[in-house]
């Protein structure tokens, strides 16, 4: 298979971004060869493969096309600028075994094992840097660590080299240090993104650390304490030393902060934060390649502020995913508040997502690999924050065995349990709680291979459809700009507190609450004989639903909300054979218009309808709807709302 000819070069950097994030997989090593790209190696093969997923958003298979030199993939990296080296080759650096500082960090290390608090053994200087140590004073800390520092720089109040070993983790980390006392004065100037140590244990821990988040990953070792040497590689240690070392000196310090570092976070403050406005994302989203509607836009959004679950449902391939991701990505400011999850065929409880209290260590707990529980655990931490996760191919499997816990706690807002412990198993609390600022969006095809959704599942969410018509695809079809997901990453995180603001708000003003319940009370009445009807809290959210609509500024007009609630919240439930729900439908589809009309002639000739006349149907969308599912259940015998 031949490597795509689109993948460029933002592409490939993108690719070493994911690897600094996530680290290589499991037989993701190469055998031969690495890229050398800012002190660091990287495995060529798994660079293209991740490159693809930018350029063309799909992984690339490593089996599928050769390394090596003067393959495709090597002439690839080569042509854009990287180099690749024998891993037998050292990298321009000598090591000295005479003054190497590898066996200071083998000593450090092991020191931090014990009780011993004493630094007066350590080096005072290393290459005219200054050396500071600590274990903690008075108590063992949980986080020693060496400290090297230019003249007029200090552990409380600069920037420095430093490693840091997290204990609990057997991890070292050689970060660009932040001094957490007081401003730094200074910054370190990088020239890619480097990840945080706090988005370094997110993604690759799921977990928080207790402290120095701020600092940026350099390097890090995996410490193996049964082994004289720790499992460490003199040679490495001492060459990424070398490298932050030569970065550091060539810093320009001074009173002024002259230089910018660049995270991968983009970091918005309250002072920063802007009122929500969906039109930025429709506009920000067309620029990226994604033309939706701002209808759709706007049913979508103003579904998750009035419950955060809402099902995409409709034609494969028409848009449900991408809408989901580009939007939480264009409102997230960081990369951790978003989690796509793949729903599997084989989940049949809630272990996939809630993981589960290890059998054989009652003090463990194993989490989900998906990262789905660290989201929860992060939402809960950061209220102001939203955060989403999305559960792709939703009902592969029966949703209510695996999404139970999730559906009853919707409504209860109690806490779900997760183990019996009064203490914290591996960092996981005794409970968990659906937070308002957790936004959960399910996306659903219909096939031989999928399940259907119960009412208990209907009721608790809203449902869109994604329908694709001519113009729409006639459009798609003359669309030269070409889809890049990743223009969108930030570019709506100013406008996230008052998103979730609104999402927290209980009442928002509506002024034509008489126009709204008289339109339900006729709907309720005809979807009560066949066994359609909806409760108090199908009401209660409708209403809540326009008031939503309302404070977004949108200009639509009390009909237009009660078709968007009637088409996710009434129609879906609707499900039966012939017999049963014929009549209705057709009762229905009179509640659409305007003027009492043979209803029967207009199921038949719908084509001839203009709905864009307000004159003849009230509510089109939904109109549409019921004559597609009239025209089902009179060819098939049965219909429901789900469409393959």
């Amino acid at each position: 298979m031949s490597i795509p000819k689109n993948i460029e070069k933002e592409h490939l950097l993108k690719a070493i971004e994911k690897i600094d994030r996530q680290g290589i997989p499991p037989f993701g090593d190469s055998q031969y060869y690495d890229v050398f790209y800012n002190g660091h190696t990287y495995p060529p093969k798994l660079i293209v493969s991740y490159a693809n997923i930018e350029a063309n958003g799909i992984e690339l298979q490593r089996d599928s096309f050769k390394g090596g030199k003067n393959t495709e993939c090597f002439n690839l990296l080569e042509k854009h600028g990287f180099d690749i080296i024998e891993k037998a080759e050292r990298l321009p650096f000598k090591h000295n075994a005479e003054t190497s500082f590898s066996a200071i960090v083998n000593k450090f290390i092991k020191q931090a094992l014990s009780n011993d608090l004493k630094t007066n053994s350590y080096p005072k200087s290393y290459k005219n840097l200054e050396i500071r140590v600590s274990f903690g004073q008075g108590n063992p800390a949980r986080i020693p660590w060496i400290a090297l520092l230019r003249e007029g720089q200090a552990v409380s109040n600069g920037i420095y080299p430093v490693y840091l070993y997290y204990k609990d983790f057997k991890l070292l980390i050689l970060a660009f240090g932040l001094s957490e006392t007081q401003e730094a004065g200074n910054s370190w100037n990088l020239n890619s993104p480097i990840q945080t140590i706090e988005e370094f244990f997110t993604h690759r821990l799921k977990t928080k650390p207790a402290r120095y988040g701020d600092s940026f990953v350099h390097s890090y070792y995996f410490i193996d304490e049964s082994t004289s040497n720790l499992e460490l590689d003199p040679f490495k240690v001492d060459q990424d030393l070398a490298a932050i070392i030569d970065t550091y000196n060539n810093l320009q310090l001074g009173k002024a902060n002259l230089i910018s570092v660049k995270p991968i976070k983009y970091k918005v403050t309250d002072n920063q934060q802007t009122t929500f406005n969906y039109r930025d994302f429709v506009n920000d989203a067309r620029e990226a390649g994604l033309n939706f509607s701002d209808k759709l836009v706007i049913r979508f959004i103003s579904s998750l502020c009035t419950k955060p679950f809402v099902i995409l449902t409709g034609l494969a391939g028409s848009g449900k995913t991408k809408l989901a991701q580009a939007f939480s990505q264009w409102i997230s400011s960081d990369q951790s508040q978003v989690c796509i999850v793949p729903v599997g065929a084989d989940w049949t409880n809630r272990e996939p997502l809630l993981g589960f209290p290890n059998a054989l260590d009652s003090t463990k707990y194993t989490s989900p690999e998906n990262g789905a529980l660290q989201l929860l655990i992060n939402a809960n931490e950061y209220p102001e924050k939203p955060y989403f996760l999305i559960l792709d191919e939703m009902n592969l499997s029966h949703v209510e065995r695996y999404f139970a816990d999730f559906l009853s706690a919707m409504e209860s807002h109690e806490a779900i349990p997760l183990h019996s412990s009064d203490e914290k198993l591996s960092g996981i609390p005794k409970s968990i709680n659906l937070p308002p600022n957790l936004f959960l969006i399910g996306t659903v095809n219909i096939d031989e291979t999928t399940y259907m959704f119960s009412p208990k599942v209907l009721d608790r969410a809203n449902a869109i459809e994604f329908r694709v018509n001519h113009n729409e695809m006639e459009a798609y079809l003359g669309n030269s700009t070409k889809l890049n997901i990743s223009l969108l990453k930030a570019k709506g995180a100013a406008m996230a507190t008052d998103f979730v603001r609104k999402a927290k708000t209980e009442n928002h003003e509506f002024n034509d609450f008489e126009t709204l319940n008289s339109a339900l009370l006729s709907f309720f009445r005809e979807l009560k004989n066949v066994g359609a009807e909806f409760g108090y809290r199908t009401a209660s959210e409708i209403k809540r639903f326009a008031g939503v609509i309302h404070s977004l500024n949108t200009g639509w007009s009390t009909d237009e909300i009660v078709d968007a609630a009637i088409m996710q919240k009434l129609l879906p439930k609707i499900h039966g054979s012939r017999r049963k729900i014929e009549p209705s439908l057709r009762t229905l589809a009179s509640l659409c218009l305007v003027q009492q009309v043979d209803v029967v002639k207009v199921l038949k000739s719908f084509e001839e309808i203009n709905l864009e006349d307000g004159s003849i149907v009230n509510y089109p969308l939904s109109l549409e709807k019921i004559v597609r599912m009239h025209k089902a259940v009179v060819q098939d015998g049965f219909t429901s709302f789900a469409e393959a």
